[in-house]
């Protein structure tokens, strides 16, 4: 008598793996786990930082302060504190926190009580997101503590502009900004901080000698 032959089992819910990727308004499909380079687009780095709100979200003023709008700011502290940087760098530090787009800004406190394992899932996107767009997949220690410069910078501003610390306070959490640099902070709207922040990377990226796979452009609307 022939053995029976049994049916492989439909998988259920408890069998399937968990999904690790995340629709994007681009229509990519970006896996958090193992993020692809080709999977990122500027646009929806754009979009995504400019509706994420720095400090949580805890400051003055009728619209938060963006992730984007931060990182133009940096980008502009960099290259005061570093005359004549190389676009490229600059593109950098414009770039410094696009992984936020996937993953939101969160407070410092939190990310050191989260530890290694954020911090390694931060870098594979940081790493995914500068192979796209023509950099190193890790900017050399130098520009790396060049760009932490101007961000302590801009977060001091920040801090006693946006978030109730006084100037003492930011001046011990995040040190003296630069000499004889001024910051005047005006949080923009989300779609404003989107298309300036898309303005700036087309700039820079062609400063840069990045040329976009397949001859694709970027819009700035």
């Amino acid at each position: 008598m022939a053995a029976k032959r049994l049916q492989p089992k439909a998988p259920t819910k408890a069998t399937l793996a968990p999904r690790a990727w995340q629709r994007m308004l681009s229509g990519r499909r970006l896996d958090l786990l193992d993020p692809s380079p080709m999977d990122i687009e500027i646009d929806d780095i754009a979009h995504g930082l400019a509706r994420v709100a720095r400090w949580n979200g805890q400051t003055i003023g009728e619209h938060g302060f963006s992730v984007a709008q931060h990182s133009l700011v940096v980008e502009e502290i960099a290259a005061y504190l570093q005359p004549g940087l190389d676009a490229r760098w600059r593109l950098a530090a414009l770039l410094h926190d696009a992984a936020e787009y996937v993953i939101g800004d969160m407070i410092s406190p939190f990310k050191a009580a989260l530890g290694m394992s954020y911090k390694d899932f931060e870098h594979r996107l940081e790493h995914a997101i500068h192979i796209r767009f023509g950099l190193p997949a890790k900017a050399p220690p130098h520009i790396q503590k060049l760009i932490k410069s101007a961000d302590r910078a801009c977060a001091y501003y920040e801090a006693i502009q946006l978030a109730g610390f006084s100037p003492a306070e930011a001046l011990q959490l995040f040190g003296a900004p630069p000499s004889r640099y001024s910051l005047t902070i005006e949080p923009l709207a989300p779609a404003q901080a989107q298309a300036r922040y898309v303005e700036r990377f087309n700039l820079l990226s062609v400063a840069s000698g990045y040329t976009p796979p397949n001859g694709e452009a970027f819009d700035t609307e």
